[in-house]
């Protein structure tokens, strides 16, 4: 099996897993990092985005092989003005998901840092809540975006 290379939170990871796995395998089982959850398998619920190059990405369905030379952010590398955010307003309910909301919320920060209304709806959507949390959630995300306005936080690290 080759090797493959990647940056995960900023530090080089070498994995020697079949090319096939999908990422989100590789960061649970092989790297230890359990903050990314398994949802669907299928990409549809979000709860498995990390950021890949800056891009939210559904771990769940990219395949190892793809992942060569790439940087990786998982929940566990995620320094950003949405995680005080969520713990401010109190956001999760049960919490599986909200790795998943807070990875896509920061990238979405990145595009677009002052978001209205409908660019939340529309950047949030495809990460599915249980609980119901979304207008917690869409508030948190005002708040983040106000938040790094006054830190002058930018791009996801």
């Amino acid at each position: 099996m080759p090797e493959t290379v990647l940056q995960v939170n900023g530090r080089q990871q070498t994995v020697d897993v079949d090319p096939d796995t999908p990422l989100l395998w590789v960061l649970r089982d092989t790297l230890g990092l359990v903050g990314t959850k398994f949802g669907c398998g299928g990409g549809f619920c979000g709860a498995c985005t990390v950021h890949v190059d800056g891009v939210a990405t559904r771990a769940c369905t990219l395949p190892l092989g793809r992942m060569n030379g790439r940087a990786v952010v998982t929940i566990e590398g995620l320094a950003h003005p949405v995680q005080q955010a969520w713990a401010d307003l109190d956001v999760a309910q049960c919490g599986y998901c909200q790795a998943g909301q807070l990875m896509t919320a920061a990238a979405l920060l990145a595009r677009t840092p002052s978001p209205t209304d409908e660019e939340i709806a529309a950047g949030m959507h495809g990460n599915l809540c249980r609980c119901g949390t979304y207008m917690r959630i869409r508030e948190a995300v005002r708040r983040a975006a106000t938040l790094a306005a006054s830190q002058g936080a930018g791009v996801p690290r």
